[in-house]
């Protein structure tokens, strides 16, 4: 599939129409998504009727938007009004919402073609898209590897050309990893610069809804659609939403960017891709120095603490009385919100909320949730002395290759460490863009750009400059072997 300004100029000049370009695309859908395992439903019916309407409008000479009639998929935490939203969890195997979140709202305004509802880790708990209900997602690039998480099927869907552009969320790295895992563009916003309302919350204070997209210029066409205030959610920020496509690629000389040392840990492989990114980003005009995060070591631990509290707080509602499906046969209420809870809940959603219940219990509040509240404004503090200095921070996503299908959770705790890059953004609200920098063993690797809070067209921008002198998000994995 092209960029959406490439497929909105095609509709307009009538080279195809939208209901061909649907029927083809979940052609497509079928034939690779058992395969991949991107997604849990696809809304057919649904793309087909959505797409006859934007047909009539252009037949009639009406107006669209830049995004209508352009396929899309939704992760499946989303609210989506009529269309089954499951949390990849048996617990809500059968919910179908009566409302759509506030995201679904906007971009219907616009008319994208809703392909269907992504895979994800049961309840955004992952990173790997392995723990879902309903099977693993797995790599388009390599079926024998993990999309990342937990929005690997959003971001699987892109990368294998399913649909023009995703939705995800991201609670400490679950759009910006699986988007380098799977070689494509992911944009976690500021925290408040994107409604969460009518998203099914992990952990409220770190969750953001973001975009997959195969180019920084579709991403900020998307951005310009999600973002904006939302009196229907306390945490969204009252400030004009900027046009954050306009005038990107411009001139990156004097930008000066922080390389912070305590991330620059893993593989030397993907280490070494970071660095050639850095020298071409010097090359171009940008000023590059190192930079330390001191606090940076303790933001793993503090984000597994805090976002499994809140997870523990945020999941108590489904308990077979107020949501969710309900065990029958037992003798008191009691026993039946046991049962389940230990019956529909898989065992990493089961894990993370022990967790968080043990952590906000008396006698270890004060020890750990509180301690990792401090260990979040310390490196908060941390962040900000680092903007002072310097215009936006350059990382890497990931510290290692995609993992292979099973690996991590032989050992869960390297596979959490594998968040070293990504949790700390969370915990302290800033914006983060993945771009795609090169590849090994055929499977690709990401760079992470980190700018002060709502500096995403400034982050933008350094990454289409990126892009205008790089190919690596022009290419496309080999589909034809599946």
């Amino acid at each position: 599939m092209g960029k959406i300004k490439e497929i909105h100029e095609q509709l307009l000049n009538k080279e195809y129409s939208v209901t061909e370009l649907v029927k083809t695309t979940l052609e497509k859908v079928k034939r690779t998504s058992p395969k991949l395992g991107t997604y849990i439903t696809i809304t057919e019916e649904k793309a087909l009727a959505d797409a006859a309407a934007v047909d009539n409008r252009i037949k009639n000479g009406e107006p669209i938007s830049m995004l209508s009639g352009i396929p899309m998929g939704v992760k499946d935490n989303i609210s989506t009004k009529g269309v089954r939203t499951t949390c990849a969890s048996k617990m809500l195997e059968n919910y179908t919402p009566i409302f759509d979140a506030t995201v679904m709202k906007k971009l219907n305004k616009e008319a994208p073609i809703l392909i269907g509802k992504c895979n994800m880790d049961e309840f955004a708990m992952g990173s790997t898209s392995e723990t879902s209900a309903f099977g693993a997602v797995k790599n388009p690039w390599s079926t024998n590897h993990v999309p990342g998480g937990s929005s690997g099927g959003s971001a699987a869907t892109v990368a294998a050309d399913e649909v023009v552009f995703s939705l995800g969320t991201d609670t400490g790295g679950s759009v910006r990893q699986p988007a380098a895992f799977c070689g494509i563009v992911g944009m976690k916003p500021t925290y408040g610069t994107v409604s969460r309302f009518g998203v099914v919350s992990y952990a409220s204070s770190l969750d953001q809804v973001a975009s997959f997209t195969k180019t920084v210029e579709d991403c900020a066409i998307v951005m310009e659609t999600i973002s904006g205030y939302d009196p229907l959610e306390s945490t969204s920020v009252k400030r004009p939403n900027p046009s954050y496509s306009d005038g990107l690629g411009q001139s990156i000389k004097g930008l000066k960017i922080g390389v912070p040392t305590e991330y620059f840990k893993g593989d030397t492989v993907v280490m070494e891709k970071i660095k050639v990114a850095l020298k071409m980003y010097e090359s171009l005009g940008a000023i590059i120095e190192e930079v330390s995060i001191p606090h940076a070591e303790y933001a793993l631990p503090a984000y597994y603490i805090i976002a499994s509290a809140e997870a523990s707080s945020n999941l108590a509602r489904f308990d077979g009385v107020r949501y969710g499906a309900r065990v029958e046969d037992v003798e008191d209420v009691t026993d039946m919100m046991s049962a389940t809870r230990g019956h529909f809940f898989g065992k990493e959603v089961k894990k993370r909320i022990m967790i968080g219940t043990y952590a906000l219990s008396a006698g270890y509040y004060d020890a750990y949730y509180l301690k990792a509240l401090k260990v979040r404004t310390l490196l908060k503090q941390d962040f900000d002395r680092a903007f002072e200095k310097f215009d936006i921070l350059l990382t890497p996503v990931a510290p290692y290759l995609p993992y292979s299908i099973g690996e991590g959770y032989k050992d869960p705790v390297a596979m959490y460490l594998g968040d070293l890059c990504t949790a700390s953004i969370n915990l302290v609200g800033i914006p983060g863009l993945t771009i795609p920098c090169g590849f090994s063993e055929g499977l690709p690797i990401g760079l992470q750009l980190l700018g002060k809070p709502f500096s995403e067209k400034q982050l933008l921008n350094a990454g289409a400059v990126f892009e205008q002198n790089t190919d690596y998000h022009k290419q496309s994995p080999n589909l034809q072997v599946l």
